[in-house]
């Protein structure tokens, strides 16, 4: 081993030793399980496939076609729904398919702006922008964090887009789908619903069931609430030949080559392993993220939507302007080994400087943390906010994590991996 290797080597091993000592709570992160993460080193790694199975354009994908057939059966067993690709590499990709299936450049779309959570890649310098359709923001209630039904309905009806697209990074609650599916069908536009942060409470039935809201094509990662590789997922619920076949297309050749075939391979992993765990972890997550909203809110730490129960999801928005802004309390935070990332609050206008900091509890929850740990979660944030020192409070943050160092809701030793063959 040379000079270079050696030191990207220890690099590498440093961060993981770090992490192991750290509260992890970005929202958009979580752990795979030893199987899951098993699948990623196999030769499924070194090996290429393009197209779909049974139709490739490369020779030796006998079982990797076999392993991805599994994963649309699996995918859309979870998920009850009627289409499934696993191809995307990425939840930006997911939706890059999705704009090349359902929208033509000058085609109007709507979605949520930044600052009330959207995902950059609906921003006119992300995905919508660089396919050059023209994106019109919902109306917004700042006070729930959701959708201003009316004026939706309304903006809807005046726009008339192509596509009305739903989801977003800092996402709470569900939108009202339902109070708005009259509407989709009385303008006849397609439904798109950007679900790579809920994935998993929707897997587990702890959010909603878009596809049974109105919903026609659902886009995604797969390693936040959905604790799988970092991978992108299609699903389709009463699309019609030609709409699937775009999709296809717009995955193959449009956006991908060959596609990752081992993340392909472990998120079949983790589909077989949701189809287990999916209800329990999704549940889990939501009562800790809840609990965690309720010990800050306590402690003075100005948690949004307090009426509401503060979240029905992972996440939790939080206003630290009071303690010096998103930028300030995000790095304090990370010295002291909790990891999280400043993040825009309606009212914002900076990204870089901006009043918030996101909070998300799925990955504390995949190893086993519950409710009273996000008490103690909440006091050490609560220290750091109010400017104790970060090293001091470091020290209590690598006490509580040392207890929680092992992936729950997955396949082990025993009986769960007995179940695990009886399932493939």
């Amino acid at each position: 081993m040379n000079e270079e290797a050696l030191w990207i080597r220890n690099k590498v091993k440093a961060h993981n030793k770090w992490f192991e000592e750290c509260i992890p709570m970005i929202a958009s992160e979580n752990l795979m399980s030893p199987l899951a993460k098993e699948m990623l080193i196999s030769d499924f790694a070194d090996r290429y496939a393009e197209g779909l199975p049974g139709k490739r354009y490369y020779q030796g994908n006998i079982y990797v076609d076999e392993v991805e057939l599994k994963a649309m059966e699996m995918a859309k067993d979870l998920f009850e729904c009627s289409f499934a690709d696993v191809r995307p590499i990425s939840g930006t990709v997911a939706n890059m398919a999705v704009l090349f299936a359902f929208a033509e450049p000058g085609d109007t779309i709507t979605t949520c702006a930044l600052a009330q959570g959207a995902h950059i890649s609906t921003a006119k310098f992300g995905a919508f922008g660089l396919r050059s359709v023209e994106s019109v923001n919902y109306p917004f209630n700042e006070s729930d964090m959701n959708l201003d039904v009316d004026g939706t309905i309304k903006l809807l009806k005046e726009v008339k887009p192509k596509v009305a697209q739903f989801g977003l990074s800092v996402f709470l609650f569900p939108p009202p789908m339902k109070e708005l599916q009259d509407t989709f069908d009385e303008i006849g536009c397609t439904v798109w619903y950007d679900a790579a942060h809920v994935l998993g409470l929707i897997a587990g039935g702890q959010f909603h069931d878009p596809f049974r809201e109105g919903v026609h094509v659902m886009s995604s990662s797969t390693h936040k609430t959905f604790p799988g590789p970092n991978h992108g997922m299609l699903l389709g619920h009463n699309l019609d030949e030609e709409q699937e076949k775009a999709i296809y297309r717009a995955v193959f050749p449009g956006v991908t080559s060959s596609h990752h075939l081992h993340a392909m391979a472990a998120l079949a992993m983790t589909l077989a392993e949701q189809k287990v765990f999916a209800r329990d972890y999704a549940a889990q997550t939501v009562k800790n993220s809840r609990a965690l909203g309720e010990a800050l809110y306590e402690r003075g730490v100005d948690v949004l939507c307090p009426d509401l129960g503060f979240t029905r999801s992972h996440a939790l928005a939080v206003d630290v302007s009071k303690f010096g802004g998103g930028k300030t309390v995000a790095q304090d935070l990370e010295d002291a080994n909790i990891i999280c990332n400043k993040n825009m609050l309606p009212r914002d206008t900076s990204a870089v400087k901006p009043s918030g900091i996101r909070l998300g509890v799925q990955e504390l929850t995949r190893v086993g943390m519950k409710e009273s740990e996000m008490v103690h979660v909440a006091e050490l944030i609560s220290r750091v906010c109010n400017k104790e020192s970060p090293s001091k409070v470091r020290e209590d943050v690598k006490e509580l994590k040392r207890n929680f160092t092992k992936i729950r809701f997955c396949f082990s030793e025993g009986e769960e991996a007995y179940r695990f063959h009886e399932l493939v």
